[in-house]
């Protein structure tokens, strides 16, 4: 079994943390002990750190041990920026081997670690490196978020195109329809034409809503086939062919 899973995106906001939390509480609901990480928290004192919306979405926020706390956000910063400049202007560098240290003591205590980034694959941690090279020291996996709508096919081939380049094994692309606005044909012919020119598979898509019930059931056949691929001969009690 994988030891974690490096969630993506391509872009910010294109719901990241929606993802990592709903496939943390899938795996937790199926016998794994699961921990979630943001490596780096950019505005952490101005929005909810994503480690809390992933613990909430799990259901175990009030449960969580705080001795895990500081592991699963390895680097917090005021700024809602990009990693590099958040830093920067708290006269800090990023050092991604204390990332690195602070997921394989999680691994130590949980099977499974799941890790978000900040922004896209190619967003700078400081003035030599990006996010994707994190990823790249602990050997992880990939899953890309994609936000659905226009433009999502140019994003997704690229960051598709990054990773393979970069010998990262693709899991899969979820995408996350966040427009309400823009037309059905396009969004769901961005799902087809991505999966059919990259050769990587499509888990699935989510409609965004703010009802946590509502996004876990659209997301559990996504869970169904990641649960498959990580842990096969975990299947046994689990339809993992639907």
């Amino acid at each position: 079994m994988n030891k974690g899973i490096f969630i993506t995106g391509t872009d910010t906001e294109v719901g990241k943390t929606v993802i990592t939390g709903l496939l943390g509480r899938f795996l937790l609901e199926n016998g794994l002990r699961v921990a979630t990480q943001k490596w780096i928290q950019t505005g952490n004192r101005v929005f909810e750190p994503d480690i809390g919306t992933h613990l909430k979405i799990m259901g175990t926020k009030r449960n969580i041990d705080k001795k895990y706390l500081t592991d699963m956000m390895p680097y917090t910063f005021g700024l809602p920026s990009s990693p590099h400049l958040a830093a920067r202007m708290e006269n800090t560098e990023i050092n991604p081997q204390k990332i690195v240290n602070a997921f394989n003591r999680l691994h130590e205590a949980f099977d499974i670690v799941i890790a978000e980034g900040a922004g896209g694959a190619l967003v700078p941690i400081n003035d030599r490196e990006l996010i994707i090279d994190i990823a790249g020291k602990l050997s992880l996996p990939a899953i890309i978020v994609a936000g659905n709508k226009l433009g999502a096919i140019n994003h997704t081939l690229l960051t598709i195109e990054v990773l393979k380049k970069r010998d990262f094994k693709v899991l899969g692309v979820i995408f996350n329809r966040i427009s309400k606005t823009q037309d059905d044909m396009i969004l769901n012919d961005n799902v087809k034409i991505v999966e059919k020119l990259s050769d990587v598979e499509v888990l699935g898509e989510i409609c965004h809503s703010k009802d946590n019930r509502v996004l876990y059931q659209n997301f559990r056949p996504i869970g169904k086939k990641i649960f498959r691929l990580i842990a096969p001969t975990r299947c046994d009690n689990l339809d993992c062919t639907s």
